[in-house]
């Protein structure tokens, strides 16, 4: 079983690239996919921070690639995915985990911030997702993990933007899967209340509860192996669904 466990998981060869990847739940995927064997791309919009991650990436014997890339604006987006092939030829795995989500009255929601949101956590994945999806169906397959939130099954108060932006997510899953298959797979991990930098913010209430079975936030390394899982092949007929990491919610 051990055995198996390892080749399941060993990653050794493949390529990733993981938006918002300098930090929060992008971070912890990055570091655990090169602990596994792969090389990383590691993008957002801080470039200095994307580099700090690549270096320890590089600390672990892998090779890592730090790019700087707004990934709600398309025209920011396609130069990034240019460059990632011409660095390593190929992208095996993509994690569409960048988004942002501001707590915001509906009524005081103003037209750019609606943009935003929407832009960063759909309109981005999907110019990322369509773009990468199809050179992996046209070349050796792949796999492509969207990063949703519980808020799209259970939306909140406050966050509408974000949580339709969300279930846009979750919809483009399913439809990516049928676009790119069989060749490609495409799942979401639903996550729930993480301990990520943006809970620096919550009240100490919220940071040591959470209305859930468990009873508590996420810590950022517990998204670890829902990720592993979904991109190996102890995952190869799972395509369109969605996985909810999230204590019960």
């Amino acid at each position: 079983m051990a055995d198996l466990a390892s080749r399941l998981f060993d990653f050794t060869g493949k390529t990733v690239l993981v938006t918002g990847g300098s930090r929060g739940l992008g971070y912890q995927m990055v570091k655990a996919f090169a602990e596994q064997g792969a090389d990383t791309i590691i993008v957002s919009r801080k470039l200095d921070a994307c580099e700090e991650v690549a270096e320890e990436v590089r600390s672990l014997g892998r090779k890592a690639l730090a790019l700087s890339a707004h990934c709600g604006k398309w025209e920011e987006i396609d130069p990034m995915i240019d460059k990632a092939y011409d660095a390593f030829g190929k992208i095996d795995i993509l994690i569409n985990n960048a988004g942002m989500s501001p707590r915001v009255p509906s009524h005081e929601v103003e037209e750019s911030l609606f943009d935003s949101v929407l832009n960063l956590n759909f309109k981005g994945p999907f110019r990322i997702g369509a773009k990468i999806g199809k050179r992996m169906a046209d070349g050796d397959g792949g796999s492509i993990i969207n990063i949703s939130s519980t808020g799209a099954l259970m939306p909140l108060p406050q966050v509408v933007p974000y949580s339709g932006a969300k279930a846009a997510l979750n919809a483009m899953t399913v439809s990516f899967a049928r676009e790119y298959g069989p060749k490609v797979r495409v799942n979401t991990i639903s996550a729930g209340p993480f301990l990520t930098d943006i809970s620096k913010a919550w009240p100490e209430e919220m940071r040591q509860s959470a209305d859930n079975a468990l009873g508590r936030p996420g810590k950022p390394e517990e998204i670890v192996t829902a990720a592993l899982c979904l991109a190996s092949d102890a995952s190869s007929f799972t395509t369109g669904t969605i996985l909810r990491v999230d204590g019960g919610s």
